[in-house]
């Protein structure tokens, strides 16, 4: 069974038929971290950044009931000028070091794409894919968190595997890039207007880098948009968004097995791989377009 929103009782809407009732759990996480809604907004930051998590997921201290998530985009909105912005600038006059002291339950997100314990692997992709989320809890009957499964536990799946399709058939193109001076902040509201979780960095046609939602979210963390932004927010975010790039460039090209591409992903350590053909970066491999292939070839 799957689920959406929290605000309901009982056990979710039935799914379609699956061949293997409950086998998202041989690929899951069983030790989940989760916070109470009460853990600040800072806290939950150094979580994220002590266990390297994208997502965590926001649960009751003595239930385990999910309550909510928070992603790296929320953190990017919070200090980017998204709606979630609105508690810096209007509650506290743009003093972000008492912005980061709030609750987490005042940015976390409430509508939460989640399966109960007999999901399928099917079931996993299809929802993900639907609802474009790069995780989802897995709850037991009373709503508890049991478990999570990730875009990153499918890319395990299929590391190395000859999947017979190439990179060029599931990549994504015509992708939105930004120039190595535009500023953190500048990248950062790109990435909530329009839901992205990295930027390329591209100059004169040159990729010289990838600026991510979980960089920004280690800005933050890092202490230095506190130190300059307890009271001038936009000058903490003023910084070139280049400054944030701690990777090499792992690159390939469109004409590559996607499970070769994948292993390079698992291998680096990396989210995206840039396709570059013939020196020209056409396009990008995310995991979430893995997601989407293992969706649409299973």
């Amino acid at each position: 069974m799957v689920g959406g929103a929290l605000d309901r009782g009982g056990a979710g809407t039935n799914s379609h038929a699956s061949t293997h009732p409950g086998d998202v759990l041989t690929v899951a996480t069983k030790d989940v971290v989760t916070v109470p809604r009460t853990t600040t907004i800072m806290s939950t930051v150094k979580t994220m950044l002590n266990r390297e998590f994208r997502r965590i997921p926001i649960a009751d201290a003595g239930t385990k009931q999910l309550r909510g998530i928070i992603v790296c985009q929320n953190i990017v909105d919070f200090l980017c000028g998204g709606p979630r912005h609105s508690l810096v600038t209007n509650r506290f006059g743009g003093n972000i070091i008492a912005a980061v002291n709030e609750e987490i339950r005042e940015i976390m997100k409430l509508e939460v794409p989640h399966l109960y314990q007999n999901a399928s692997i099917s079931d996993a992709l299809d929802i993900m894919k639907k609802e474009q989320v790069g995780c989802l809890p897995i709850l037991d009957k009373e709503d508890r968190v049991d478990a999570i499964v990730t875009e990153q536990d499918f890319m395990r799946l299929i590391t190395g595997v000859k999947t017979e399709v190439e990179v060029a058939d599931f990549m994504s193109t015509g992708v939105t890039t930004i120039d190595p001076d535009d500023n953190i902040g500048t990248a950062g509201k790109l990435m909530v207007d329009h839901e992205f979780r990295r930027l390329p960095i591209v100059k004169n046609g040159i990729l010289l880098g990838i600026v991510t939602a979980f960089d920004i979210l280690r800005f933050l963390g890092s202490g230095e948009a506190l130190t300059k932004g307890a009271v001038d927010i936009a000058g903490a975010l003023s910084v070139p968004a280049k400054s944030l790039i701690e990777k090499d460039i792992v690159w390939t090209t469109s004409g590559v097995d996607l499970g070769d591409a994948v292993q390079m992903m698992v291998t680096n350590g990396v989210g995206s791989l840039p396709i570059i053909d013939q020196g020209v970066f056409t396009g990008i491999l995310t995991e979430r377009d893995v997601v989407g292939a293992l969706a649409t070839l299973k």
